[in-house]
């Protein structure tokens, strides 16, 4: 799936913590797939997995404040209770009920506080690389997170952006198996909507230091009270999120028994690798 089939159903929703951007693909009669993407990359993340699900389960993704067309707005709070809200405000004003939420990176982070915090609205969880538990930032992504706080990412990051090379091996490095992911068009769709701007990289910079892993580890006990059928599929190769998140997660959450590893995977294997996201999540969802 393409950009232009990919925005061809695009949407737009007012919520109650600002309008929304989203995509919405497959039959409205059917169990409702919500898929949350993180840090700098946006709903189009998902595009590969919804194009293998979409025959059968309606899909939506949202694309979460300041990153592809949903905007910052003002005083935005993007600590994981707020993104998380914001999730719930748009869930609201879809009327989305009894989802089967899917989340990588940031955004399983975002989903594992949606779904301790509102369990009833939550069918089933599937979870790939994500932060976890004190991993947030991970190790690896600790240098960025450092230089948005000093403010030091903002003032060259259009430069960065204007180069899909330099940025590919600076920002995404070691989140694709191939050296060559993401391609020069996705990188500038991913990058475009965070940092395409000095004004877009402060706000950007301002998220980075807004997730704490204090808010991960607020909700444990929650999380180990969530019955929820809960999937885990994870990569094996991925130098942010090790496989032993993956099975810390399972020991954690009651409702989750099973872990499918993505034998060489990494962090954006749902894109570059979909098949191994649509096959057992698939059977999962039966």
């Amino acid at each position: 799936m393409n950009l232009h089939e990919f925005n061809a159903h695009r949407h737009t929703v007012a919520t109650a913590s600002g309008s929304a951007s989203y995509v919405d693909i497959g039959p409205r009669d059917g169990r409702t797939i919500l898929f949350v993407h993180g840090l700098g990359t946006n709903a189009y993340l998902w595009r590969n997995v919804i194009a293998g699900l979409a025959a059968e389960y309606r899909c939506v993704a949202l694309d979460l404040p300041l990153h592809g067309d949903t905007p910052a707005g003002a005083d935005r709070d993007f600590s994981l209770v707020g993104l998380t809200q914001f999730v719930e405000d748009f869930r609201t004003a879809l009327d989305l009920t009894n989802i089967d939420l899917v989340g990588n990176d940031t955004g399983g982070a975002i989903c594992q506080v949606f779904a301790a915090t509102h369990p009833e609205r939550v069918m089933t969880l599937t979870l790939t690389d994500c932060d976890t538990h004190e991993n947030l930032p991970p190790e690896g992504f600790k240098p960025v997170v450092e230089a948005a706080g000093k403010g030091d990412l903002a003032p060259t990051a259009p430069d960065l952006v204007a180069v899909p090379e330099q940025a590919r091996k600076q920002l995404f490095a070691g989140t694709y198996q191939s050296d060559d992911l993401p391609d020069d068009e996705t990188v500038q769709i991913y990058l475009r909507p965070v940092m395409g701007t000095v004004e877009l990289a402060r706000e950007f910079e301002r998220l980075l230091v807004a997730l704490d892993a204090e808010d991960l580890m607020a909700i444990e006990p929650q999380l180990r009270t969530l019955t929820a059928p809960t999937l885990i599929v994870w990569g094996t190769d991925d130098p942010l999120f090790d496989l032993k998140w993956a099975y810390w997660l399972r020991g954690t959450i009651p409702g989750a028994t099973k872990v499918v590893e993505v034998s060489g995977g990494r962090l954006f294997f749902p894109e570059e690798r979909p098949e191994e996201l649509i096959e057992p999540l698939r059977d999962f969802l039966g």
